[in-house]
């Protein structure tokens, strides 16, 4: 299979990335069996995963998102992190970074301008039809999850409220401090990128700084909001077993949620989270102060097969000035 988009062989571990982009490696099970969607780009004449490149301040998670619906008319939802893959192109080193995306029975549609083709495949058939060989190691990483029990999965998203004016400089009851400037420019930022999970459901801290955090989010889906004391740094100083109680109940459930809190609460959040992985994901945890910076995510795949299990993790850095 031809392909013209100037990949090399070899790769020079220590050059710096030029090109950052995303996709997903869309996948359904049909009769018991596994199916990827492959696509085809006639100005390359070869075969690969629905992927692109950044636009200029987009976040990797949202461009995966977008590119899958640009180019074939899925409209996704991020499943767990898949590798990440690196080969050299004309203008330097290019990073694709890449999600497991389950879809339902909507057809896919080619856009016509950069794929004009699209097949649902077995992995074997995928193997042979990829035509950059760095595209198989997201595919061997999928099907070894599919295998394992740990591909289908449903988001848990922990989330340290955005940046707040400082507690020096607020007179007034600590529960009423609102977020800086900074922080409503990461509210709007954390709205976008929230969208690559779709948590229906939002648990939140009362304290103003942690609703102002998810409100651009809630207003734009109409996600369910509740509020939960238990989340405040006041009740948690009181009582912190309420708070890791409070996230046992989610983990029990199998509902997109997005978890918004302070960073004194994070300590009891992780360590429940900690209880519920293995060893190693349990390593890549941020259990050393502060975990999480204002307004970022950790978003905690947990299995559907084997309720309550995390399976895998990622962080997603705020937007900073």
């Amino acid at each position: 299979m031809r392909n013209t988009e100037n990949l090399d062989e070899t790769v020079d571990e220590g050059a710096d990335v030029s090109i950052y982009a995303a996709g997903a490696l869309c996948w359904r099970v049909k009769k018991k069996k596994l199916e990827l969607l492959l696509i085809h780009r006639q100005r390359y004449d070869d075969w690969s995963w629905p992927k692109g490149k950044l636009d200029k301040g987009e976040t990797l998670a949202e461009c995966a998102v977008r590119e899958v619906y640009e180019e074939v008319g899925l409209p996704i939802t991020l499943g767990i992190p898949l590798p990440a893959i690196q080969y050299p192109v004309k203008p330097g080193l290019k990073e694709v970074h890449y999600w497991a995306s389950s879809t339902d029975d909507m057809p896919p549609v080619p856009d016509g301008k950069e794929v004009d083709a699209v097949i649902w495949c077995s992995p074997n058939k995928a193997r042979g039809l990829l035509s950059n060989p760095s595209d198989l190691e997201p595919l061997e990483a999928l099907v070894a999850a599919h295998e394992n029990g740990t591909l289908d999965t449903w988001p848990l998203l922990i989330v340290r409220h955005a940046k707040a004016k400082p507690r020096s400089s607020w007179t007034r009851a600590e529960g009423e401090r609102p977020l800086a400037a900074t922080g409503k420019r990461q509210a709007l930022y954390l709205q976008r990128l929230l969208m690559s999970w779709h948590p229906g459901r939002i648990h939140t801290s009362g304290w103003m700084r942690c609703i102002a955090t998810m409100s651009p989010y809630a207003q734009a889906t109409k996600a369910k909001v509740k509020v939960v004391p238990c989340l405040t740094e006041a009740d948690h100083k009181r009582h912190p077993d309420k708070a890791g109680a409070a996230i046992e109940k989610l983990l029990a459930k199998t509902n997109s949620t997005a978890v918004c809190t302070h960073r004194p609460v994070l300590p009891t959040i992780l360590a429940t989270l900690a209880t519920h992985m293995s060893p190693e994901l349990r390593d890549s945890l941020p259990l050393l102060d502060p975990h999480l910076s204002p307004g970022e995510v950790l978003v905690a795949h947990v299995s559907i097969a084997d309720p309550g299990r995390i399976v895998a993790l990622e962080q997603h850095r705020p937007y900073e000035d």
